[in-house]
């Protein structure tokens, strides 16, 4: 009889661990799932109007060259410390405006202001005072410029 008892203390035995192996596998399996994401469904995003579609693309063969700046016959637009100026090509007026003014008045330009595509010259103004504080502004500024163009999806060249 012992020999029975062996066998059958073997088969229970084995039937609990393979049961606590089944259940504990069952559990991480679970767990893995429930920490995995769900599958994203594809968007597309699409891109939102802004008003400057109907401008061509930048055509670099069609701007001055370096040396020759001041021909320049797009936007121009230079970063200051208390805002973006935007230069005024037909007198050389410069008008500061607040940066989020700054869509709405490229999307103003008649399309003749864009002889070279959508670009823009970017100037920096050279600060007053030249502090710190002054240097942050300016680059935070600049920083929210370009930002703002590349969302318009406009290019920009840096003015010499």
């Amino acid at each position: 009889m012992a020999d029975g008892e062996n066998v059958v203390r073997t088969v229970v035995r084995n039937v609990v661990r393979n049961s606590v192996q089944t259940i504990i596998t069952f559990v991480l399996l679970g767990a893995l799932v429930a920490c995995s994401k769900p599958p994203q469904p594809e968007t597309t995003e699409t891109p939102q109007p802004t008003g400057l579609e109907s401008i061509p693309a930048p055509d670099p063969s069609k701007y001055p060259p370096f040396s020759n700046m001041k021909g320049w016959k797009n936007p121009y637009l230079i970063v200051r410390e208390d805002g973006i100026g935007f230069v005024d090509l037909s007198n050389r007026e410069v008008h500061i405006l607040k940066l989020e003014e700054i869509p709405a008045e490229l999307v103003s330009l008649p399309s003749s202001a864009w002889p070279y595509g959508r670009v823009v010259l970017v100037a920096q103004a050279v600060p007053k005072n030249p502090s710190d504080q002054t240097k942050a502004e300016l680059r935070k500024n600049r920083a929210l410029l370009l930002g703002t163009l590349k969302e318009l999806d406009v290019q920009f060249r840096e003015a010499p």
